[in-house]
């Protein structure tokens, strides 16, 4: 299984950018789009490097940054960013780096822990275990819903083009059913044409009534999103459409699947517990106030705004 826990390289000149990214969000194409969707973008390189999108805190002129899955900042680094952030009139960057937590790491006392937007906690699969290794890993019930789900005819593809189903199924019928925040459709439709996004269908009488999309990055797969018709939870789909993105990772060469996050409690982790996963945690959210005087009102203005969402929802 593919593990980073982090680590400084060598990256040589600014053109050569994703030779040392280890996350599709860190990437010179993940920049590009989110400049698309109305963010600015910084690159920092020092030690390591930093993909920084601002957002304006309206109605003011002051901007908050976010840094998804990156590297720990370290000590050194830690006063380029800040400079950063001056530069571009921000109270702070919140850091949800791409990093396993263990007993011994220390995280700069200078980072503050922040409200996290990714989950602290999620599953991998190990993508080099054999086909039957890893059915063996799967509760039963789920190897028997497989099977179910090929018995009744249904197919899962591969399909780039079948964004327009992806969004009806994310918009039409996600959404709702899971009362989640989602971003807009022009948001995933540009998405979807990054070379690194895969889309999945499962199809079944001759209508799409699942489609997937995965991200794949260096060794790794992420199972970024997936859409489903309720109406047709009885054959299964969403089940064999998991089994067959691993499967596909495997010829692939990918190393480890991310399933992206896991919540005790909640029915997208026990859907994706039932696959034998590792129970990995993070290193956690982190946020580098520059304005600590503003950062505390932007923060107690944060909580009170997600409390409001969440009553509601």
């Amino acid at each position: 299984m593919a593990c980073w826990l982090g680590g400084s390289y060598n990256f040589g000149v600014s053109g050569n950018w994703d030779i040392a990214i280890r996350h599709p969000m860190q990437g010179l194409e993940w920049g590009e789009f989110r400049e698309k969707m109305g963010n600015k973008v910084s690159r920092i390189e020092g030690e390591n490097q930093y993909l920084i999108m601002w957002t304006k805190i309206k109605p003011t002129n002051l901007w908050f940054g976010y840094c998804p899955m990156s590297p720990v900042p370290t000590q050194k680094d830690i006063k380029l960013l800040s400079n950063e952030a001056i530069k571009e009139n921000g109270l702070g960057i919140r850091f949800e780096p791409n990093h396993v937590s263990s007993i011994t790491y220390k995280v700069s006392s200078i980072l503050k822990p922040g409200r996290h937007l990714f989950k602290p906690k999620t599953f991998w699969i190990d993508l080099t275990q054999s086909e039957e290794e890893l059915q063996k890993n799967m509760h039963p019930k789920t190897r028997y819903n497989i099977r179910l789900s090929q018995k009744h005819g249904v197919e899962i593809s591969e399909d780039k083009d079948c964004i327009e189903d992806y969004l009806l199924l994310m918009f039409g019928k996600t959404t709702k059913r899971q009362k989640i925040y989602a971003h807009s459709e022009k948001y995933h439709r540009e998405l979807a044409k990054l070379s690194f996004v895969h889309l999945f269908k499962a199809t079944y009488q001759d209508k799409i009534i699942a489609v997937w999309m995965v991200f794949a990055w260096d060794k790794f797969i992420y199972y970024a999103y997936g859409a489903f018709d309720d109406d047709y939870k009885n054959v299964m789909a969403p089940v064999l459409g998991l089994w067959e993105i691993i499967r596909w990772g495997k010829k692939s060469g990918y190393e480890t699947l991310d399933l992206w996050g896991t919540e005790e409690g909640k029915g997208f982790a026990r859907f994706k517990v039932q696959f034998g996963p590792k129970l990995m945690e993070m290193v956690g959210t982190y946020d580098l106030p520059v304005n600590p005087l503003l950062y505390k009102l932007f923060r107690l203005v944060e909580e009170i705004r997600w409390k409001m969402l969440r009553i509601l929802k």
